[in-house]
């Protein structure tokens, strides 16, 4: 192979990789619809393993998510209508998934769509480290209600409409609301 021809090469998987990307920054969450699944930081990393197969890799919310089945075939979807074959899909689940992978655009669309986003950081950061196990959990500052932003809110139940969201209820505009708990 010629140096051209491999430069060729290069800049081709770069551009595959690019539009890989911007391919799956289209994928909805399926649980909410108004956040990609990039945004919410669930899609982690696009990349080209040795044998030139497309690797998306792919990280649930907790490891429980009824809806990873789900996202995955989404990813295959969009991947199989741009015609981004060979492809795998990987699923991580380490390091963890934490609320501060989420974009600041997510926040707000989770905020504008009836959900509480999460408040405050959990402190993580993309590479593992040694986290202090507590048994009691932090108290946390009540969200403040998505409709009418009042910080004046009570939960009703731990679990909301799913398990990685509580439902709260504003006590100015006594609606109900989910809040997408911090991890």
């Amino acid at each position: 192979m010629t140096t051209s021809t491999a430069s060729t090469a290069i800049a081709t998987a770069d551009a595959a990789l690019q539009r890989a990307w911007d391919v799956l920054e289209t994928v909805p969450d399926p649980e909410i619809p108004v956040v990609s699944i990039r945004e919410l930081g669930i899609l982690r990393d696009v990349r080209r393993d040795v044998d030139g197969t497309l690797e998306v890799v792919i990280t649930p919310t907790y490891s429980g998510c009824p809806a990873m089945s789900q996202i995955a075939e989404d990813v295959a979807h969009a991947l199989d209508v741009a015609q981004l074959q060979p492809y795998r899909i990987a699923t991580v689940l380490a390091p963890a998934w934490t609320t501060d992978w989420m974009t600041a655009d997510a926040r707000e669309k989770l905020r504008a769509y009836g959900i509480a986003p999460p408040t405050g950081n959990c402190g993580s950061a993309s590479a593992p480290q040694e986290k202090v196990v507590r048994f009691v959990p932090r108290a946390l500052p009540a969200p403040s209600c998505p409709r009418c932003g009042s910080a004046h809110t009570e939960r009703l139940a731990q679990f909301g409409s799913t398990a990685c969201k509580a439902l709260y209820r504003c006590l100015d505009c006594r609606e109900p609301f989910d809040y997408f708990k911090p991890y």
